[in-house]
């Protein structure tokens, strides 16, 4: 297995996720095979253990706790998140930070937690997080000096300037930060921008989505016979797994597993040190452009100032981008915290920002094309609830 520091501690570089365990046909969380996975992974070296509140509805906290507590706690490392990006002011009383990690504590049947992470800060959630009111991250320092999380950090699907900004008030109190980081969101995410600013400030680079929802496992015929000339033995999921070893800011990556399959071939995986060489990186990174078939915007915002819907088009798309690809959690949350007087469905078609694109793009063309999109895609409830009910690929 292998190892990075962080801090004083020896993490193994593969995290086991407990987003997606296995299920069984009536939508419960298969107990008897997520016990022999974790098994398994322990006796090859895992040692971090990555839960939330509210994954599988709840129960994916209660289930690594009873599975867990079967082995000594210096023995792993264990993870949760405090969901304040759920909040809304509806049910706002049902997450009061005190309780919530009280809660988890015993769900957990532990005294501390390894890791505490702030759940996806994010455009719409940075002001619950920051508001004085709610008192959330002075709780969760308290906690930490108290003891009881040892390393406080956050997620976030958010952009460059909400991590930027949330950093500029928190950076000497968060350790680490976990982003949607893999080879084809290097540029498409502009996840590349967020590990070297996280790295510049001295944050430590958690990785989750290594694999992309599963979209790196299975690539065109043409992909996939590109890196079995490199690594014939290699499989395709492990390429994702590969690149990141190149980054050495990545303390922890991430995955899913939702079979005993998947647990085998990520620890063989993980077993060696290996990642991706030079020349191989510049392969998955052309596969990963060939994958974009992206609409060839440079951001240069001249359509922006005319449009008489005030919308961010070079913002739009730039998802609409992602979305072409394959869309994932950070597509729904940028489109989320735009509002929806600046979704692509507000463009009036009037044409202005097309007459002064020096791309020559037919923006109107597109916005359509989006909405569209859009109205074919799952909604984000929708999303959120199948995350809870359904077996996802890792």
């Amino acid at each position: 297995m292998i190892y990075r520091t962080f801090k004083d501690k020896e993490l193994s570089l593969l995290g086991f996720g407990a987003m997606r365990l296995p299920l069984n046909e009536d939508g419960t969380v298969d107990e008897i095979q997520t016990k022999e996975m974790v098994a398994y992974a322990i006796k090859n070296g895992v040692n971090f253990f990555d839960t939330a509140y509210p994954y599988h509805s709840g129960e994916s906290e209660r289930i690594m706790g009873d599975i867990l507590s079967e082995y000594p706690r210096d023995s792993y490392y264990l993870a949760t998140k405090y969901p304040g990006h759920q909040i809304t002011a509806e049910g706002a009383s049902n997450y009061d930070p005190a309780s919530v990690f009280e809660e988890q504590l015993r769900k957990c049947k532990v005294d501390y937690f390894d890791f505490y992470l702030l759940h996806n800060v994010y455009e719409n959630s940075i002001d619950t997080y920051t508001d004085p009111d709610w008192g959330i991250i002075d709780y969760f320092k308290k906690q930490k000096e108290l003891g009881r999380i040892k390393h406080l950090g956050f997620s976030s699907h958010g952009g460059m300037d909400i991590l930027n900004s949330f950093l500029d008030k928190y950076g000497d109190i968060m350790e680490f930060c976990q982003i949607q980081l893999n080879y084809l969101d290097w540029t498409l995410q502009d996840a590349k921008a967020k590990y070297e600013m996280l790295t510049d400030r001295g944050i430590a680079v958690w990785v989750m989505e290594p694999v992309r929802g599963g979209k790196l496992a299975s690539l065109s015929e043409d992909a996939e016979e590109r890196l079995k000339a490199l690594r014939p033995d290699e499989s395709i999921a492990a390429w994702s797994f590969r690149f990141l070893q190149t980054l050495p800011n990545v303390k922890m990556i991430l995955s899913g597993m939702s079979n005993n399959e998947q647990v085998i071939d990520n620890i063989r995986t993980f077993t060696d040190g290996e990642p991706a060489a030079d020349s191989e990186v510049e392969v998955l990174l052309e596969i990963a452009e060939d994958m974009k078939d992206s609409i060839p915007c440079t951001s240069c915002r001249y359509c922006v100032d005319g449009c008489p819907a005030g919308l961010d088009i070079p913002h739009l798309l730039g998802i609409f981008n992602e979305v072409r690809v394959v869309p994932s959690i950070n597509s729904y949350m940028r489109l989320d915290a735009l509002g929806p007087d600046k979704q692509a469905s507000a463009c009036i078609k009037c044409g202005k920002c097309s007459k002064i694109c020096p791309q020559g793009i037919n923006i109107p063309a597109h916005m359509e094309a989006f909405t569209e999109k859009l109205a074919s895609l799952p909604t984000w409830e929708s999303i959120c609830h199948q995350r809870d009910s359904e077996q996802i690929k890792r």
